[in-house]
């Protein structure tokens, strides 16, 4: 008995908060103007997610654009030390600025 008293209770309480929920101008209907209310709100809430997404992928795009440049010159000198690698297999001496030693 109890247990169907608390059902009842919550059940009236979700659609109490549910109502609330739905009436957005607070006259205590829900009508034609609560839904333009909140579909306001929802367009207002999608553009500016919009406009967040838009720049984290700008920012994203930007960053990844600097790694592809890092790799680039990296792969630049890779080349250049394949070449010498070739020379000291065939034997020929090392070029560049002698070592310190």
């Amino acid at each position: 008995m109890i247990l169907i008293i608390v059902l009842v209770i919550a059940v009236a309480l979700g659609g109490y908060f549910l109502w609330k929920k739905g009436d957005q101008d607070g006259d205590g209907d829900v009508d034609l103007k609560d839904i333009k209310i909140s579909a306001k709100k929802t367009a207002d809430n999608t553009k500016k997610a919009v406009k967040e997404t838009a720049a984290e992928v700008k920012h994203r795009a930007k960053r990844v654009k600097e790694e592809i440049n890092d790799i680039g010159g990296a792969a630049k000198e890779l080349a250049n030390q394949v070449g010498d690698v070739a020379k000291a297999v065939k034997g020929k001496p090392r070029t560049g600025r002698k070592s310190k030693k």
